[in-house]
């Protein structure tokens, strides 16, 4: 008597196929869920309530007052104009000196490859040991930059760039741009890559200067590059707050504040999460906009 062995039941070949991506898929997709959808579910919540930590079972229900409270809260307009400030400025400091250093590294010189790995140095670095470090180079007594501008004669009396609130803003934006520049550096550097170097010959056989040459061959090969760079860049720039928090602290007074900087403050110093979650709620729809024209720009790529 021979006894068969169990046959396993055969799933439909065609059912695997369409199970099998969302299958794969549904790890990530809980993790996103559990560590991004849910915190902004609970700080939409908290933004409708009077969410205090020291006052645990006073949590009450108070509607759109903490966002009126916002739109009436002087600092808050402060960090908004600092914080439009601050992407206006660093953003296009970063693409111009990153599109400068590529088109450098897209040059062939003996040294390129040590060039390419070297660039990436301030990309690399934790962002706390970059504001320390540029704390150091800041300083009014032992800075290397007062130093420097004080032997060419540039200035007579060292300048507390960080304790003026003229300037601390401006000095720290100088710290996000050298940190942040090797990013369009290497995505723009890509993007020359793939432009084929037939384009440039065919140039060079017709008479085309090396300044058309980059208008009409150069400019339009990197533009999708280029274009997803900064809408990248404007969302990491407008929620960074650990450069500023380490190296100001949001001072001297209110002079380098951000929206997200501030909300932070707000909820951890002040324990008010009720307050500093509208904040974060009425930021995060200004920046919808961005991620709205980015995930345009994605969903069109793949079409």
């Amino acid at each position: 008597m021979t006894i068969s062995e169990p046959q396993t039941p055969k799933i439909p070949q065609g059912l695997g196929k369409k199970v099998l991506p969302y299958a794969l898929l549904s790890p990530a997709v809980l993790v996103t869920l559990t560590i991004v959808f849910f915190p902004m579910i609970q700080a939409v919540w908290m933004s409708f309530h009077d969410y205090v930590l020291f006052r645990p079972k006073d949590i009450s229900f108070v509607g759109l007052k903490n966002f009126i409270a916002a739109f009436n809260d002087e600092v808050f307009w402060i960090s908004l104009r600092h914080t439009i400030v601050w992407i206006g400025i660093t953003v296009p400091a970063q693409l111009f000196l990153g599109l400068c250093t590529a088109l450098l590294l897209n040059q062939k010189f003996f040294w390129r490859p040590i060039a390419r790995a070297l660039i990436i140095i301030p990309w690399a670095l934790p962002s706390v040991v970059i504001a320390l470090m540029w704390v150091w180079i800041y300083d009014s007594n032992y800075g290397i930059l007062n130093d420097l501008l004080l032997r060419a004669n540039i200035l007579k009396t060292a300048i507390p760039w960080l304790a003026d609130p003229d300037t601390a803003l401006y000095a720290i934006i100088l710290t996000l741009t050298w940190q942040g520049f090797p990013f369009f550096a290497v995505m723009i550097l890509a993007g020359l890559q793939s432009i084929p170097t037939s384009y440039y010959e065919a140039a060079s056989i017709d008479g085309a200067s090396n300044f058309r040459q980059f208008w009409h061959i150069t400019l339009p090969g990197i533009s999708g590059v280029v274009f997803t760079a900064v809408l990248l860049r404007i969302i990491w720039v407008a929620n960074s707050i650990d450069v500023i928090f380490v190296m100001t602290g949001g001072g001297p007074g209110y002079a380098t504040y951000t929206l997200p900087l501030y909300a932070f403050i707000k909820a951890r110093t002040g324990l008010d999460f009720g307050y500093g979650s509208a904040i974060a709620v009425l930021f995060a729809i200004m920046l919808l906009s961005v991620v709205a024209i980015y995930l345009r720009r994605v969903s069109r790529d793949i079409s």
